[in-house]
């Protein structure tokens, strides 16, 4: 068994279910029997849910009263997983996670500054010279700034502000985006998370799940807050990056940005307002996106992970007219930008390049892969990874190809990702990586310093 749920898709990964699970997912007992006298909470790597012992639950004033403590439970834009008598099964889906969250303390700097370490050596293993952080708050912000400070900032990082912080939004409206000139450490633009996740049915649908009728998933950040962040980011320089999964979340973002274009239309000019995995789309609003130069930052491989139980929370009408509509994107005339969107599935960038090509789950299911008309080219998905991210981040003058002028940032792989065949491309692996010129990975000899050996860049 591997976990409660998979991704921003999420769902089931298990193996087989869970003797005892609600809706789909386990049942805290199992948990709370092993640790029955300290607190234990789970986090999913997606950041969509969580699951706790009873011990956690007990310490967060939730005493398992059943009926008695429905009011204790009720959090708007997030959902308490109960079983048949009322009772709490551990399970937190979207902002009803804060319910268990509120009461951890928090992590120290120097295990702040240990995770950014390897994970910086991490990227460099997978060949990752750039990385876009989608929501960081103050601690983050400080923790990048010491890093920049101390010569680690060993990646260059595109980070988006968190749309939870208010207080935060209103300091940087006031002095402004930050790009950097060393191209290190860049904040130009705020993530805002608009809805859940397909698996855990919070993705925020037109139509009910298929597989729960009654159910529409969840609106996980005011519609009226997306507009005025949209308006704030016009007037002050920031691009806005909003979190939709579900059709409807993504209609409704598409809307609110195109009122706030309206209302300053002077003010609109290359913004690139970006709607983070533009999962599911209402076939309608496919090329509203090309029309109002809104790009879909899409992760491919979350195809491979979600494509074989999506079709059960929205029926096949609704995966083929409108799910991982990756061609029909590009054909409207947009760019598409490519990722992991790790830790929610791996960092290795190459799962995603099979996924955009090949349709498939990354155990090669099935034959000729899911919905292959929406495959994209093996250009169009290196072109995803490289170029049309840089473009995602404003940096495709920098960055995104090997071009005189251009940061000598790039990656040697074991193999041609252009002609290898289909069934041996997951089997790429990175020989070397070299960051701002120098050598920083190797295949035989991980680098623990930097390499003097400088690359030059020739046209």
């Amino acid at each position: 068994m591997s976990g409660l749920q998979d991704g921003v898709g999420t769902a089931s990964k298990w193996d087989q279910l869970p003797e005892n699970s609600v809706l789909g997912f386990p049942t805290h007992e199992a948990l709370s029997a092993v640790s029955p006298h300290n607190p234990v909470y789970l986090r999913h790597a997606s950041g969509h849910a969580g699951f706790a012992n009873a011990k956690a639950m007990e310490l967060a004033g939730l005493q398992l009263m059943g009926t008695e403590n429905m009011d204790a439970l009720s959090v708007e834009g997030g959902e308490v997983i109960v079983d048949d008598l009322g009772l709490p099964t551990g399970v937190f889906n979207e902002r009803a996670m804060t319910l268990i969250t509120q009461h951890i303390p928090e992590n120290t700097p120097e295990k702040d500054i240990q995770a950014f370490e390897l994970a910086v050596a991490a990227c460099h293993r997978n060949g990752i010279t750039g990385f876009h952080d989608a929501g960081i708050g103050r601690e983050t912000i400080a923790l990048y700034d010491t890093m920049k400070a101390e010569g680690k900032m060993g990646i260059r990082m595109y980070a988006m502000l968190t749309g939870w912080d208010k207080e935060l939004l209103n300091e940087w409206y006031e002095k402004g985006p930050s790009v950097d000139p060393e191209h290190l450490f860049t904040i130009r633009s705020i993530k805002l998370n608009c809805d859940g996740a397909l698996g855990s049915r919070g993705a925020w649908l037109l139509e009910p799940y298929s597989d729960r009728p009654d159910h529409y998933g969840h609106e996980t950040l005011p519609m009226e807050f997306v507009k005025e962040t949209s308006l704030n980011g016009l007037e002050h320089g920031f691009q806005v990056c909003s979190h939709a999964i579900g059709d409807r979340a993504n209609r409704e973002i598409l809307d609110r940005y195109e009122a706030a274009f309206k209302e300053k239309p002077q003010m609109v000019n290359d913004n690139r307002f970006r709607i983070e995995h533009a999962q599911h789309l209402h076939p309608d609003d496919i090329p509203r996106f090309a029309e109002l130069g809104v790009i879909p930052a899409m992760q491919a491989v979350h195809l491979s992970s979600d494509r074989p139980w999506a079709i059960d929370r929205l029926g096949e009408k609704r995966i083929k007219e409108g799910a991982y509509m990756w061609q029909a994107l590009l054909q409207s005339g947009i760019p598409v930008v490519n990722g992991t969107d790790v830790p929610v599935e791996p960092l290795n960038p190459i799962a995603s390049y099979y996924a955009s090509v090949t349709r498939k789950t990354l155990e090669g299911n099935p034959e000729g892969g899911y919905e292959p008309g929406q495959k994209m080219t093996r250009e169009q998905a290196l072109r995803s990874y490289t170029l049309d991210a840089a473009y995602g981040a404003f940096e495709e003058g920098i960055k995104g190809s090997i071009t005189e002028g251009k940061l000598a940032d790039f990656t040697i792989f074991d193999q041609d990702l252009m002609t290898v065949p289909e069934d041996t491309l997951l089997d790429t692996q990175v020989e070397m990586t070299i960051f701002n010129g120098q050598v920083v990975y190797t295949k035989d000899a991980e680098i623990t310093e930097p390499s003097l050996q400088v690359f030059t860049i020739f046209p």
